[in-house]
C-alpha cells in the first residue's frame, strides 16, 4: 500500500515537472524543474527495485549533465526577450511539428502490445544469487552489445560535431609548437646567478627563461647603434 502510494506522488511529481521544463519562461526555472523530475524518476526506479539505474541517473544526469545545463544557461548572456519575438510567427510551424510527433506517438501505442508470456515472466520469480547491477549488465555487454557501443559512437560523433561547431580560431590566439619547445636546450633558455649569501636577489638577477635567437630584432636600416645597440634591444625583450 505504502509502496503503490509514494509511486502515485513521484509519477505525478515527475509529470508536473517535466510539463514544467518546457513551459516555463525562465530557462534555469527549466533546468531546476529538469532536476526535480531526475530525482523522482529516480524514486520511481528504487521502487521498481533498480537501484543501479537511480544512482546512476542521480550521479550522472543530476551532478553531471543537469548542472552542465545550468552552467551554460546561467552563464550565456542570451536576450531571451528578443528570442520571444518571433514566437507567433513561428507558432503554426511548432504546432504542426508536434502534431506530428503526436501522431506518431499514437501510432507506436496502437502496435504496441503484451508479450503472450509477459504476464508469466512478470510474477516469476528472482534467480538466486543474481542483482539488479549484474543482470543489467548481462543485458548490456551479452545481447546489447553492439547496439550499446554503436549509442556510444552516436555521442562520440556528436561531441566532435559540437566542438567543431563552436571552434572558432582567433588571429590573436597564441598556438603552441611543439618541435620549437623540444628543439630549445637548458643552454640556450636559462640562465644561471650566483648570489652571495645575504645579499638577496636584485629583480634584474630573476631566473627568466631567455629569448630564443630568431627572435632577436634586426639592426637599423641606418647601421645605427645610438640607442643602446643589441644590448639595449636584449633588455627590452
Amino acid at each position: 500500500m505504502i509502496a503503490t502510494l509514494a509511486f502515485y506522488v513521484f509519477a505525478l511529481i515527475l509529470l508536473v515537472s517535466a510539463a514544467m521544463v518546457v513551459t516555463a519562461r525562465n530557462p534555469v526555472h527549466s533546468v531546476l524543474f529538469l532536476i526535480m523530475a531526475f530525482f523522482n524518476a529516480a524514486a520511481l526506479f528504487l521502487i521498481a527495485g533498480a537501484e543501479f539505474l537511480a544512482m546512476i541517473l542521480v550521479i550522472v544526469y543530476v551532478g553531471a549533465v543537469a548542472v552542465l545545463f545550468l552552467f551554460v544557461v546561467m552563464m550565456l548572456d542570451v536576450n531571451f526577450a528578443e528570442l520571444r519575438e518571433g514566437y507567433q510567427r513561428y507558432a503554426p510551424v511548432g504546432a504542426a511539428v508536434g502534431a506530428v510527433l503526436f501522431v506518431e506517438l499514437l501510432m507506436v501505442l496502437g502496435g504496441w502490445h503484451f508479450a503472450p508470456d509477459a504476464a508469466s515472466l512478470r510474477l516469476g520469480q528472482i534467480p538466486a544469487g543474481v542483482s539488479n547491477t549484474d543482470a543489467l549488465g548481462r543485458v548490456l555487454y551479452t545481447d546489447y552489445v553492439l547496439l550499446f557501443q554503436l549509442a556510444g559512437l552516436v555521442l562520440l560523433v556528436a561531441m566532435i560535431g559540437a566542438i567543431v561547431l563552436t571552434l572558432r580560431d582567433r588571429k590573436t590566439s597564441r598556438h603552441q609548437d611543439i618541435g620549437r619547445q623540444t628543439a630549445r636546450s637548458a643552454a640556450t633558455s636559462l640562465r644561471m646567478v650566483t648570489v652571495a649569501i645575504g645579499a638577496g636577489v636584485a629583480p634584474g638577477d630573476i631566473l627568466r627563461p631567455q629569448p630564443e635567437a630568431p627572435l632577436t630584432p634586426p639592426e637599423p636600416v641606418g647601421g645605427g647603434a645610438g640607442h643602446g645597440g643589441p644590448h639595449h634591444a636584449a633588455e627590452i625583450r
